[in-house]
Formats: C-alpha cells, structure tokens, sequence
C-alpha cells in the first residue's frame, strides 16, 4: 500500500515540468538554422511577447512549453528574416503607381509604354507623367535619347522618366517650363546634356533634381498606399528589415507614426537624406529608436551612376576621353557634414562609385575617424575601388554596402565604360570582404528587383537569372553561401548597430524569421532561385504566406 502514495507522488512532480512554460507560438518539426556563434542547427523554438524565449530540440521544446499556437514547419527551412542593407523602400512603393521602363529594349519601346500607360489611367490635366527603369545600355542605339517625342505626344503635359539608377532622366520641353531651370547655366555634381551646343532632354545627377524638384510632392493618402504596398511585396520575399537609403523628416515622422498605430509592420534602418532642414532637425533632436524604427545615420551622395558616366573616376571614361564623371558637392561640404555626423552621433553612409569618388571619401573618413573605431560608417556601393585605396576598409573600419544584382546588371557593358584593366578592381566583394570580415547586401530596390534570392544568387554564383555569363563573372569575388546569408542577416543587423536583437535566432532575440522551402546552403546551384518562401514572421506575427 505504501507503494500508491510514493508512485502519486513521483508523477505528481514529473508532471510539474511538463508544458509548464507559456509561450505565444511554438515552431517544431523544422530545421532552423540560427546563424549563432555555433552554427547550431536546431528543430524547434518558443517565442513570447515578440522575441525568442528557447530553441532547442523538437521533446525539449514541445514538452516545456504550451502555446496558443503551434507551426509544424514539417521539416522545411527556418532562417532569420532576411535584411536589405540599402534600398529605397518608400521610393519603390512610389514607383509602383508610375510607368515602369524596366526592361525595354528601344526607346520605341519607352515611348509605346507611356502611350499605354496615359490610355489605361485617367490623368488629371496638367498632372506629371513619371516612369523609371529604362537603360539605354540595354539598347541597341546606346546613345541618350532626345525629348524629341515627348515634346510630340504630350506637349502640354510635363514628363520625366528616371533611368534605371536614378542618377539620369529625359525631361520633355513642358517639364523644363514648369521646373524653370535654364538648361544653358552651369550647374554643379550635374549635366545637361547637349550636342552640337543644343540641349537634348537629357539630364545627369543634380540636374535630374534640379527638375524633379518641381513635381508636387505625394499627399499622405499616397504615401500610406506606397509603404503598405512596398511592405507586402518585401514580405512575400521574406524582407523583414530594410534600410531606406535617403528620407527627409515628414517622411520618417510619418513611417513612424504608421508603425507605432500598427498599420506598417515592416522594420526600418532608415538613412536620413543630406538636406539642411534634415540635419537641423535630427543634430536637434539627436538619434532615434523605437521597436520598428532606426534612425541614427544619414546618406550623402559622393558621386553619380556608372551607367550614366556619372562616376567620379581617376581617369577618363575609355568610351568618353577627357570626361571622369564628377563629384556631387564639394569635398567642404563632406568634411563639414562628417564633423556633424560624429559630433551628433550619427552614421555616415556615403555613395562612392567611382575610385576616385571612393578615395576621396576614404581618405575624408579616415582624417574624422583617426583609426580603428566601432562608429561603422558605410561606403556605400564601393563599385570601383583602386587598389592601394582597399586597405582603408579595414585601417579606419569603414563597412563596405554593397549590391551583388549590381555586378551582375552592369557586367555586359562595364568593361566599355572601365577597360579591360580597371573593371578587374570592380564589384570586388570578395576582397572587400577580407577587410574587415564582414559585406552588408542590400539591393537598391527599385534600380534593382526586391528578391533576397537574386542577391544571394549575384553573390555567390555571379551570373544573371539566365545562367549567363558560363563560369560566372569575375568568380574570384564571389562570395561563399555562408558569407553571402551573413550579408542578408547578421553583418546587415551589425551595420545597423542592430545585431543584439536581430539577424541571428537566439534566445532574447527579436522573433524575426522566414520559412524556406529548401536550404540555400545546399540545395544545387541551378535550383537557388526556384526557392520560395512560404511564411515570413516579423515579432513573432505571421505577416505573409504562401497560398
């Protein structure tokens, strides 16, 4: 009989640890890879209030824990949500209501598509027509197109179509009008471009703003569509975080005050754009954090695009003599704009394309930053570096940003724009890696496509979505799988000063996380872009699935 009361006993406290732990939601049955210090890769995990609270194995998870919910991932994928160090979150949802140019072939082509467009939409008189994406480097005329045509089939209304980077355009005669800009004046960082000594339409870097400035700027009725329309598609491809390279005030008072109300989810690293009311108001109010919002850095603009010759170059352009593309403000204006940055505690991410452009920032960073320092500012792109340039990566610990789809997108005509001996020192992701052990990859969205998958590709095989180039391009500068996902996770989170809380699963860390349906670090090369995703969490809330 004494037997009885010892057995109730002992089950009695067995029983005590037995789901004992509450959580919001449990994954199990998964292969969730954490990106920790270890490598581990685990089976299940127990997330509460938005963070990891345990991983571990499938009985030690299911058998602590009790949840609301549970997710059997039956076996596929679990990765940290994946980070895009340097896009144009804001700007890619704007473009989605303008007429994309993307991957047109002819200017006929461009032409046929604004046709189209103005056919489809109902348009207000007097109302800009905007379009984005066309590249005259994919075309078989390659020269700038003239505003010719637009000045023939919309006469009065005001048009202005971004090349794909953003750094060129073709304004039409009404557009010039209503911008009442002289394109016959000198114009600094700038072009209007003229043949014969006859303006053509064309613009280059600050003579695109110099125009675009006379567009009316969105109501907040279109900006809350373009973020929530932005937002979902960079769920769908398992963007959990993205740093927007370049918002002025009222923008980013309103993400936030979007985020804090629930209706934007997405979490943002948000660089501030180089305008004096910007700076104003941020060396006021210093830094800024809250639970989806990150604003302690500004982007400055060092130089133009390749594309467009205008990166700044130590020498001239081999199919442009005498021309090295130039520098958008003074070197003054840096240095004077570097003392704030370090003064206010605030990051300085610069665009350097050209290896003049990025010598000249590196040099400038490192008289502010005297040394090796954890203040993490950025190049970013570090398109063209020359060689005796690279080692001031790691001598002042400057985190090269870069964009593997680039590489990739200008690899057909770069080496026309660079010769034979200088493209060899470009898109180096490799031996920009070596500097300081760690790459942040983003994608520059909308000049690139939003896909994770397509930077990861870029990176690792070096070819397009076609296969192409055999061998991949310039391979030596490939990046391993392993290093290429870092990019994607936890260096983009150090860049960010934001790797305590995300771009690794770990316990205390935020619940941020995707669901692949294979494992990027070994599923066969020709199969890396047939992976999708199949769920996306962001603070432990299911945010996107695949149906």
């Amino acid at each position: 009989m004494r037997l009885i009361p010892i057995y109730i006993v002992t089950l009695f406290l067995a029983s005590c640890g037995f789901k004992s732990e509450e959580a919001d939601l449990i994954v199990h049955n998964a292969q969730i890879r954490t990106f920790n210090p270890a490598k581990e890769v685990v089976q299940a995990m127990a997330i509460k209030d938005g963070k990891i609270v345990e991983l571990g194995a499938e009985r030690q998870i299911l058998n602590k824990y009790r949840a609301a919910e549970t997710y059997d991932a039956s076996q596929q994928v679990v990765y940290p949500g994946f980070i895009d160090a340097h896009c144009h979150f804001l700007g890619y949802g704007l473009f989605l209501d303008e007429v994309d140019l993307i991957g047109t072939t002819s200017w006929e082509e461009v032409l046929l598509r604004l046709q189209e467009h103005v056919a489809k939409n109902e348009l207000l008189d007097g109302q800009w027509l905007e379009g984005r994406g066309w590249d005259q480097n994919d075309w078989e005329e390659q020269s700038f197109p003239t505003s010719a045509a637009l000045d023939s089939l919309f006469p009065d209304r005001p048009v202005l179509l971004s090349r794909v980077d953003g750094h060129g355009a073709i304004a039409n005669s009404k557009a010039m009008e209503l911008s009442g800009v002289d394109p016959y004046q000198e114009i600094i960082g700038g072009e209007f471009v003229k043949v014969a000594g006859k303006f053509t339409g064309a613009l280059i870097d600050n003579a695109v703003d110099a125009v675009s400035d006379a567009i009316p700027e969105p109501d907040n009725a279109r900006l809350i569509k373009a973020l929530k329309q932005a937002e979902e598609n960079c769920f769908a491809v398992g963007l959990t975080t993205v740093d927007d390279a370049g918002l002025d005030v009222d923008d980013i008072l309103l993400i936030d005050s979007l985020q804090k109300s629930g209706v934007l989810k997405m979490r943002m690293y948000v660089m501030v754009s180089d305008k004096q009311e910007n700076v104003d108001y941020y060396m006021e109010k210093g830094p800024y954090k809250s639970d989806r919002l990150n604003v302690r850095s500004f982007k400055f603009y060092a130089d133009g695009a390749l594309g467009s010759r205008g990166a700044c170059l130590l020498k001239s352009y081999t199919d442009k003599e005498t021309h090295k593309g130039f520098l958008l403000d003074s070197i003054a204006h840096f240095e004077e704009r570097a003392l704030q940055m370090k003064l206010g505690g605030f990051q300085m991410n610069t665009h350097c394309i050209g290896d003049s452009a990025n010598r000249v920032m590196l040099n400038l960073y490192g008289e502010m930053l005297e040394g090796t320092n954890d203040l993490r500012w950025r190049i970013e792109h570090a398109q063209v570096v020359h060689k005796m340039d690279v080692p001031l990566f790691g001598a002042y610990s400057v985190l090269p940003s870069i964009q593997p789809t680039h590489a990739t997108s200008d690899m057909y005509w770069a080496e026309i724009r660079l010769g034979r001996n200088r493209v060899r020192r470009a898109y180096a992701y490799r031996e920009l890696l070596g500097q300081n052990g760690m790459v942040c990859l983003g994608t520059d969205f909308p000049v690139e496509g939003i896909d994770p998958l397509n930077t990861f590709y870029a990176a690792v095989v070096r070819k397009d979505t076609k296969g192409y180039p055999e061998g991949g391009f310039q391979m030596e500068n490939a990046l391993s799988r392993e290093e290429a996902l870092n990019g994607m996770t936890l260096w983009a989170a150090v860049s960010n000063f934001e790797e305590e809380e995300k771009g690794s699963l770990e316990s205390g860390k935020l619940a941020d996380f995707i669901v692949l349906d294979r494992d990027l670090l070994t599923v066969p090369e020709d199969e890396i872009l047939s992976t999708t995703v199949q769920r996306t969490y962001v603070n432990g809330e299911l945010v996107w699935q695949n149906k």
